[in-house]
C-alpha cells in the first residue's frame, strides 16, 4: 500500500488550512497534521478533521441521474451530456442566449470558476451568469474598490493580526466559522493588544473580547459613523496621513458629524460611554485594524457600511501601513478567486470589468474569439435566481444548493421548479439537485488538482490525493464535453494546470494578476499572494504593480525591507519566444502579502473617504412583526449543509435548527427551553425549538441557516438588495415569534 502523504488543503472555509492526506488501509484518506502551513500550523476545526467522511461512496452520488416519468433515475454520461446539450441548444435557438443561465459558486478552483465564466460566454453566449458568492463578501468587494481601487479580502497575512495594536471585528463569529483562526487573536491579546466585538450576540467569539458592542441589529453603519464622529471630537484624526494619502475627507467629516454620540446611542443601543471606549482602545495604539465579515456586509446598505468602517481607518491612518488596515474576513472556500476570474455576472479574468473595452479585448484574444462577440454584463445572484422560469428558462447549475442558501428561500424554490431544464453539477443529492432533470456527480476536493485563493489573498495549490469511484468526472470534463457538443471544439481543456496557464495570460495586467504564478511556485512556496505579475523580459528593475511591489517585502516587525529588483528564475531563461497573449518570462515577482504600503491602487495613489450616512434596514420591526431576526453559522455545520449533514460526527454535535432568543422574550411568549416555536416573516414561516440565552438582545432572535424543511431559515429573509453590490439583506428583517402549540 502507498503510505505517502499528500500534502492538501481543507475543503471548506477560505481559510484553506492545511492538512495532509494519508492511505488508509480500507482504501481511503485519513486527516494527519500539517504544521508547515502558516495559517493553521496543523489545527483543524471538526468540519475539516472529519472532510474524509464526504469522500464515501455511502454519502456521495457516483451514478448520473436524469429525470424519467417525474423521478430521477441513474443513467450513462452519454445519456445525460445529450440530454444537457439537447435541452440548452434548443432553448437557446428558441428563446435566445440570455433564456440559458449560469450558476456557480464559491467553492469552485479557479480553474473551474475561469472555465464556467469562458464556457457561459463563449459557448452559450448567454449575460446571464453570476455565482454564491455575491452573497459572501460582495459588499467588501464594493466597498474595498470605491475606496482603495481594489478589491482583496486581507491586505495582509493574517500573521499581521498579532502584531498589531487593536482589531475591531464587526459581525464575524470566527470562533464558530474558521477556528483556527481564532489563535491570531488570542495570540494579539497575549502581546497586549485589545480586541473589540461588535454584535448583536455574545458568541464564543465576543467572549474573546476586551469590549462587547451590542447594537441592533441593521445598525453598524450608525455605530461607525459615531466612533467617526467621535475621533473628530476629540483630536484623534491624522491630519498629515489624511491629507497626504487620501481624497475626500471634508465631505465624509461633515456626513460623520450628524452622527453625535447620543443620536447614536439612541439608534444602536451601544451606551456612549461604550462609544467612547472603542475609540480611546483603536486609536491608543501606533497601528489598529478594522476586520468585517457578513455581519455588516449583508445588509442593504452594506457597501456602506463597511465604507463607514474604511473611513474611520482612514481617518485615523489606520489603511496602508504597516500592520494597520481594513479587511474583510471571507466566508466560502474560494469566495476570493472564485468572483476574480469570470463566473460573477459583470467580471473577466483577472477581475476586469466586463464593459472594459481593453478588458473584453484582451480577455478575446486569449480565448480567440472577436470581443464584440462577447456578451454585456448579466443579473446578479439573487436578480438572476428570480428570473428562473420567466426571461430564462434552463439554468446549469455548479456547486450551490440555493433552495438553503438563498434568501427568501421558498420563492427561489418555485423559480427553480419553474424552469423548463436544471442541470446540477454536486458532489451530493443536496435539495436543489434533488429538483433537477438531469444531476452529475463530480470529483471532490481530494480528487482533483486545482487552484484556490484564501482570504490573505493567498493563491494555494490543493493536489490530487485519491482516485475518484467509477462514474465520477470533475466539472472540466463536464464543461469540455459540454462545449464539444455545443459546437465549440477547441478551447476547453481538462488538465488544471493547462487552464491555470491560460488563466495566467488572461488574468495578466488586470487587477488580480496571477500571470507570474505557477503551479511549481505553489508547492515551492506554500501559496503566492496576488497581484504576481509576470516581470518584464528586461534587466531593469520593473515598475511596481498598481496595488505595490513593495508591499511584499515587510519584515518579521511589520517594517518595509525594501524591494530594488526580482530575484532570476533560471528556469524562465530557456523560456521559447513569447506566443500571442503569452506570459513573458523575465524574474520572478515574489507576490504581494501586504498592499497599499506605497500608493493605493486609485489613479493618483491616495485613498478615498466616501461620505456615507445612516438609514433604516429595508423591514424595520412594528406591531405585527415586532422582533429582529439576524442568522448565521455554527461551529460543526457549512454553509447549506449539504455536504456536513452528511457526517455523522458533525450531525451529533449539530442535529438541527434552533430559535436563539433572550430569556425575557421567552417569558413574554411563555416559551420553555426546548419548545417547538414559529418564526414568522412576510415571507414565510420555519419551526425550530427554542434555545434561551442571556448572550443575545431581548429584541433579536437568531437563527442557524444549514437546514432545509420547517426549520429553514432562509425561508425568512429578506432579499432587499444593496443597490451597489446586489448583496441580500441575510442579516437583518422583522419578524414576530409564536410557540407552536401541540
Amino acid at each position: 500500500m502507498e503510505t505517502t502523504s499528500t500534502p492538501t488543503h481543507c475543503p471548506y472555509c477560505a481559510l484553506q488550512c492545511g492538512m495532509n492526506l494519508s492511505p488508509t488501509p480500507e482504501g481511503g484518506v485519513e486527516v494527519t497534521e500539517r504544521v508547515d502551513f502558516p495559517v493553521n500550523r496543523g489545527a483543524l476545526c471538526g468540519k475539516g478533521r472529519t472532510a474524509p467522511a464526504v469522500l464515501s461512496s455511502r454519502v456521495r452520488l457516483t451514478s448520473p441521474l436524469v429525470r424519467s416519468g417525474g423521478t430521477l433515475v441513474p443513467a450513462t454520461w452519454d445519456e445525460a451530456l445529450d440530454r444537457i446539450a439537447g435541452e440548452l441548444g434548443s432553448i437557446r435557438a428558441e428563446h435566445g442566449p440570455d433564456a440559458l443561465g449560469v450558476f456557480g459558486g464559491g467553492g469552485l478552483t479557479n480553474e473551474k470558476a475561469y472555465t464556467l465564466g469562458k464556457f457561459a460566454r463563449v459557448v452559450l453566449g448567454t449575460s446571464q451568469i453570476d455565482y454564491n458568492g455575491r452573497f459572501c463578501m460582495s459588499s467588501a468587494a464594493a466597498g474595498g474598490i470605491k475606496a482603495f481601487g481594489l478589491d482583496r479580502g486581507l491586505p495582509f497575512p493574517l500573521e499581521d493580526i498579532p502584531k498589531t495594536g487593536c482589531v475591531i471585528l464587526v459581525g464575524s463569529n470566527l470562533a464558530e466559522t474558521m477556528p483556527p483562526a481564532l489563535r491570531f487573536f488570542s495570540e494579539l491579546r497575549e502581546n497586549g493588544g485589545t480586541l473589540i466585538v461588535v454584535d448583536p450576540r455574545r458568541t464564543r467569539t465576543a467572549e474573546q473580547a476586551d469590549l462587547h458592542l451590542m447594537p441592533r441589529p441593521g445598525t453598524d453603519l450608525a455605530l461607525a459613523l459615531g466612533l467617526l464622529h467621535l475621533v473628530v471630537a476629540e483630536g484623534r484624526v491624522d491630519e498629515e496621513y489624511v491629507r497626504e494619502r487620501t481624497s475626500g475627507w471634508e465631505e465624509a467629516r461633515a456626513a460623520a458629524m450628524a452622527h453625535w454620540p447620543e443620536h447614536v446611542e439612541r439608534i444602536t443601543g451601544v451606551s456612549v460611554p461604550q462609544l467612547r471606549e472603542a475609540v480611546r482602545m483603536f486609536c491608543e495604539p501606533e497601528a489598529a485594524m478594522v476586520l468585517t465579515a457578513r455581519g455588516p456586509e449583508q445588509q442593504s446598505k452594506g457597501t456602506d457600511t463597511v465604507g463607514a468602517w474604511i473611513n474611520l481607518c482612514l481617518a485615523t491612518g489606520r489603511a496602508g501601513r504597516p500592520l494597520s488596515g481594513y479587511g474583510c474576513l471571507t466566508g466560502q472556500g474560494n469566495g476570493q478567486g472564485g468572483r476574480e476570474h469570470g463566473q460573477k455576472a459583470d467580471q473577466l479574468p483577472g477581475y476586469r470589468k466586463l464593459d472594459d473595452p481593453a478588458a473584453r479585448r484582451h480577455v478575446a484574444e486569449v480565448w480567440g474569439v472577436d470581443p464584440d462577440s462577447l456578451p454585456g454584463p448579466g443579473r446578479s445572484a439573487y436578480e438572476l435566481l428570480d428570473a428562473l422560469g420567466t426571461d430564462i428558462r434552463s439554468l446549469l447549475l455548479m456547486a450551490s444548493n440555493p433552495v438553503v442558501s438563498a434568501p427568501r428561500a421558498a420563492h427561489i424554490e418555485e423559480r427553480l421548479k419553474s424552469l423548463d431544464f436544471l442541470a446540477v453539477c454536486d458532489v451530493v443529492l443536496s435539495e436543489t439537485a434533488a429538483l433537477a432533470d438531469v444531476v452529475l456527480p463530480v470529483t471532490q476536493w481530494a480528487e482533483e488538482t486545482g487552484t484556490m485563493t484564501s482570504l490573505e489573498g493567498r493563491v494555494l495549490l490543493r493536489q490530487r490525493a485519491i482516485t475518484p469511484p467509477a462514474g465520477v468526472r470533475s466539472d472540466l470534463e463536464v464543461m469540455h464535453e459540454l462545449a464539444a457538443r455545443l459546437g465549440v471544439e477547441k478551447g476547453f481543456p481538462t488538465d488544471p494546470e493547462e487552464i491555470f496557464e491560460e488563466l495566467r495570460r488572461a488574468s495578466a495586467g488586470g487587477p488580480a494578476d496571477y500571470s507570474g504564478i505557477t503551479y511549481r511556485r505553489l508547492v515551492e512556496e506554500n501559496g503566492v499572494f496576488w497581484p504576481c505579475p509576470a516581470a518584464p523580459a528586461t534587466p531593469t528593475a520593473p515598475t511596481a504593480p498598481t496595488a505595490s511591489a513593495s508591499a511584499s517585502a515587510v519584515d518579521d516587525d511589520g517594517e518595509d525591507a525594501g524591494l530594488d529588483v526580482f530575484p532570476e528564475d533560471p528556469a524562465r531563461d530557456e523560456a521559447g519566444p513569447a506566443q500571442p497573449g503569452a506570459v513573458l518570462p523575465g524574474p520572478v515577482h515574489p507576490g504581494t502579502p501586504r498592499l497599499f504600503l506605497d500608493r493605493f491602487a486609485t489613479d493618483d495613489g491616495r485613498a478615498r473617504f466616501v461620505p456615507v450616512s445612516h438609514r433604516p434596514a429595508a423591514e424595520e420591526p412594528d406591531e405585527e412583526y415586532p422582533v429582529f431576526l439576524t442568522t448565521g453559522r455554527v461551529v460543526a455545520q457549512y454553509q447549506s449543509g449539504a455536504q456536513t449533514r452528511r457526517v455523522d460526527e458533525l450531525n451529533v454535535a449539530a442535529p438541527g435548527p434552533f430559535v436563539e432568543l433572550h430569556p425575557r422574550l421567552a417569558a413574554r411568549l411563555g416559551a420553555a427551553e426546548g419548545d417547538p416555536l414559529a418564526v414568522v416573516s412576510r415571507r414565510g414561516r420555519a419551526v425550530a425549538p427554542a434555545r434561551i440565552t442571556t448572550g443575545i438582545r431581548p429584541d433579536t432572535v437568531f437563527m442557524p441557516f444549514h437546514w432545509p424543511g420547517e426549520g429553514r431559515a432562509n425561508t425568512l429573509t429578506n432579499p432587499a438588495l444593496d443597490p451597489t453590490s446586489r448583496m441580500p439583506e441575510f442579516k437583518v428583517c422583522a419578524v414576530r415569534v409564536e410557540v407552536v402549540e401541540p
